[in-house]
């Protein structure tokens, strides 16, 4: 292009010059059509039906109206028109809208409370300093009928403290299940008193029997986020667990087959199952504090066991036996360097 503007300022035509370039001339026509045009707005600078400014000011108050802070920017311009007060489509209603920051809730009060924050989760130091809990449906042979599953659950162990069986869902099977879990726990007023709950916002953890019993034991409830499972995801992990394992029936007969049936699988839950989660180790080693030694001597012999296959290698490499081996001869490393392989 700079070569054609120089060409054409010493009197050579654009043809002729696209010619010796062998280019199309329709080609460098584009290309100056192309980067010459300025990148505006498309229409007049000024257009002769602009909005008024005491039009634009109009909707603007008509959106932060309290009785019109719930309508959407199409309703906003069918009311403008209904009541004669403006005549406006609803993209030119939207425009002003976004351009004064009303297109998100104009409400100006929250929808949520407190309580909808993110739940604080400080780090725990051992068991029965915060537990978890909540309610699954469970099948049953006649369809749309249900047992209930009320499980209890350290967070620190994993260790599931107390369970029910139950035909229906209440704040008293609930109460329940937290006696029995301070009971098998031995818990101390004190600890009692120490403990935090957590749960879900089901009318069980809202009753307000269930509440005031709570705060007489001094047990500190805390709340999840409305439809936010992640909020409590220790006992939503171990509901799939438990669902998933290859012996669950399924289907129950009863709430007698269902507490037979969950009475084993949660003792084998805590006493042989390896959770993954807590390095490895029963949500019972670790609830007594048998996890620390366990780890410490798992690593202890990884160490010993590295340690011992470098100085088996070493002697290997050493004696030159892989060729020995090759020939198929047999040989002890245990005889030959007294380096014992277990």
């Amino acid at each position: 292009m700079d070569l054609v503007i120089e060409c054409k300022s010493k009197g050579v035509t654009r043809k002729r010059t696209c010619e010796l370039l062998q280019i199309d001339e329709r080609r460098v026509r584009n290309w100056f059509c192309r980067y010459t045009l300025v990148d505006t707005k498309p229409g007049p600078a000024h257009a002769p039906h602009a909005l008024l400014p005491q039009e634009r000011a109009a909707i603007a108050e008509f959106a932060k109206d309290e009785n019109y802070v719930d309508d959407s920017h199409r309703v906003l311009a069918a009311k403008c028109i209904d009541n004669g007060s403006l005549a406006v489509s609803a993209s030119t209603v939207y425009r002003v809208m976004r351009e004064e920051g009303l297109t998100t809730d104009r409400s100006g009060h929250s929808h949520r409370n407190g309580n909808s924050r993110k739940p604080d989760r400080p780090q725990l130091t051992g068991p029965n300093q915060r537990w978890c809990w909540d309610i699954s449906y469970l099948r049953t042979l006649v369809p749309g009928v249900y047992l209930f599953l009320y499980v209890l659950l350290d967070e620190y162990s994993r260790k599931v403290v107390a369970f029910r069986i139950s035909w229906s869902m209440s704040y008293a099977e609930s109460k329940e299940l937290l006696d029995e879990g301070i009971e098998r726990e031995g818990l101390s007023p004190e600890q009692v008193k120490s403990l935090v709950l957590f749960n879900d916002r089901g009318t069980q953890m809202k009753a307000k029997p269930f509440k005031k019993f709570l705060e007489e034991l001094g047990v500190c409830q805390k709340f999840a986020r409305p439809r936010t499972p992640n909020d409590n995801p220790f006992i939503e992990s171990l509901f799939a667990t438990a669902k998933q394992a290859s012996t669950y029936p399924d289907t129950f007969r009863d709430d007698l087959d269902a507490v037979v049936y969950f009475t084993a699988y949660f003792d084998f839950y805590n006493n042989v199952r390896l959770h993954g989660k807590i390095g490895y180790v029963t949500p019972a080693q670790r609830h007594r504090g048998d996890d620390k030694a366990i780890l410490a001597t798992r690593r202890e012999r990884l160490v010993d066991a590295r340690n011992l296959r470098l100085q088996v290698n070493r002697c290997v490499r050493e004696a030159n036996l892989d060729m020995d081996v090759t020939k198929g001869e047999d040989i002890s490393i245990d005889n030959c360097y007294g380096v014992s392989l277990i």
